[in-house]
Order: structure tokens, then sequence, then C-alpha cells
């Protein structure tokens, strides 16, 4: 049992003025480093408003919108323009397979040639130019799906197979 009398009031008064005194120095404390953070988000705030009202900065936002909803617009026609390009290159000649050779014994240099020129599809045509002494004879053969309906020659055939297999990196 604790005995009042022998209770030392002054020992405890000291204890609680004490722990109020740390208490205080941490709300101190606390008290600096949030006056701190606010002097720092003012700072922030007052930057960011410089030189604007509320009404400048609600035109400044609805121009922003409506540069967004141009940049749409744009992307949007952008996206067509390529889709149509796309599209027209399916039809353009992109593939190319060309042979050159001599077209008779006597003549040298491989003055002759066969040249294939072919879509994505490898619809087109080979054109075969034969260079003799005499002239140049040029012949135009339609290629459907890789193939001729008319006989083609060694050097056709290869011109054809060459563009057939044609990757854009040779």
């Amino acid at each position: 049992m604790l005995d009042l009398n022998t209770v030392n009031y002054g020992v405890i008064i000291t204890g609680v003025v004490a722990g109020m005194a740390v208490l205080l120095i941490v709300v101190i404390v606390l008290l600096f480093i949030t006056m701190s953070k606010l002097k720092k988000l003012s700072r922030s705030y007052k930057n960011f408003m410089r030189g604007k009202d509320t009404e400048s900065l609600e035109d400044v936002i609805i121009a922003k919108f409506q540069e967004i909803e141009q940049l749409k617009r744009i992307e949007k026609e952008n996206k067509r323009q390529m889709e149509e390009l796309a599209q027209s290159f399916i039809l353009a000649y992109q593939k190319i397979g060309i042979i050159k050779y001599d077209a008779f014994q006597e003549m040298g240099g491989k003055l002759s040639f066969a040249l294939a020129l072919l879509n994505k599809s490898n619809n087109g045509f080979v054109l075969n130019s034969m260079h003799s002494r005499e002239g140049c004879y040029t012949y135009i053969k339609e290629i459907i799906d890789g193939k001729s309906y008319i006989k083609l020659s060694e050097e056709e055939k290869k011109a054809v197979d060459t563009a057939v297999n044609f990757n854009g990196l040779e």
C-alpha cells in the first residue's frame, strides 16, 4: 500500500513538467516542419499562378483541350491516309528480279536482260530485251500469281523466281 505521507509531490510534479517540456519541444519541431512545407507549397502555388487569374487559367485549360481535339482529328486523318497508302502499295510494283545474259553466242558483255516487276500478290510482267548485232528486240509477258501462261525462257524464269522471292533487303 502506498502511504500518502511518504509520497514526494515535488518529484511527481517535476516529472510531469519535464514530460510536458519534452512534449512541447516535439510540438514546436513539428510546427517548424509544417511551416517549412507550407512555405514550399505556397511558393510552388505562387509560381504556378504567377500572372494568371482564374479566368485566364480557365482560358489556358480550354485552349489545351482544343489543341488535344485538333491533334485527335489530325491523327485520325493521318491514319486514314496511311491506310490509303497501304492499299495503293498492294498494287504497286515492289518486287524486282533482273537477269543479265548473252542472248547470242557471238555477242559478249551480257547486254541482254530479263526484268521481272511484280506487286505484293506476285502479279506483273517480265520484260525480255535481247541485244544482237542487228538490233535490240524486246518482249513482254504477263505474270499472274508468279506464273506465266506463255512459255518463259530460262532467263525469264530466273528473273520471275528472283522477283517472287524478293524481300526488299537485297
